[in-house]
């Protein structure tokens, strides 16, 4: 648990730091703690610190934890990859999704969000390095699909989500995202205002180009078994 909380402080410190250095406002970029494979203690632990968003990969997991974790006033985020027949679970137990790529699963999302609940925050997964192996809308099929999905009730489009192929370099880790921020301002009249960049490995390069959340899970937690 104390190095749970050191890991905590780290990070943050990381993240105020990279704000600092890039002439960001404080507190412009949120963190998403990663919790995937992580047991509920660890979420309370850094719950009783003040996190309160966390990111799940896998549904059934992410349900189970959250059974555990009612009493808690968490945002359940969704940043996995999406099968049709997981859209109505999503749709009713989490706040934001990170990794819708195509219209379908958009449309899915809106008819099974309960009405009771506010909209359901959505980011575009974008594959911005054009990687074979990943999921995600490319970026000369971005505009259409954020038109498309804009039109949507019950979800509210927010903004974008990346993860490109590794890179060392810190200027070579800033390209991708320089080039994925600069499209998406280009869509004004939309208001997107989330851009769902960043990870243990290229946070200063994600946050230097425009993050507002960054997604960190082996910072805090160390790495997965």
């Amino acid at each position: 648990m104390k190095t749970l909380k050191q890991n905590f402080y780290s990070v943050k410190s990381q993240i105020h730091q990279a704000e600092i250095a890039c002439g960001r406002e404080e507190g412009s970029v949120k963190l998403l703690a990663v919790s995937k494979t992580k047991p509920a203690i660890d979420i309370t632990t850094l719950y009783e610190l003040g996190q309160r968003d966390f990111g799940e990969n896998y549904l059934q997991e992410a349900l189970k934890k959250q059974q555990q974790l009612t009493a808690l006033k968490i945002n359940w985020h969704f940043i996995g990859p999406i099968q049709s027949n997981k859209t109505k679970a999503i749709a009713n137990h989490f706040n934001w999704v990170h990794s819708v790529d195509r219209l379908k699963i958009a449309k899915r999302l809106s008819q099974q969000r309960p009405t009771h609940l506010p909209p359901l925050n959505i980011c575009l997964q974008v594959n911005i390095s054009d990687e074979l192996t990943k999921s995600g809308v490319s970026l000369l099929e971005l505009p259409k699909l954020v038109t498309e999905i804009s039109l949507l009730t019950n979800i509210r489009l927010r903004g974008v989500m990346a993860i490109p192929a590794p890179q060392v370099a810190y200027e070579l880790q800033r390209e991708p995202y320089r080039r994925l921020y600069q499209e998406v301002i280009k869509l004004k009249a939309l208001q997107l205002d989330t851009f769902s960049f960043g990870m243990t490995g290229d946070l200063n390069a994600a946050i230097a180009e425009g993050s507002t959340m960054v997604r960190i899970g082996t910072a805090l937690f160390g790495k997965r078994l």
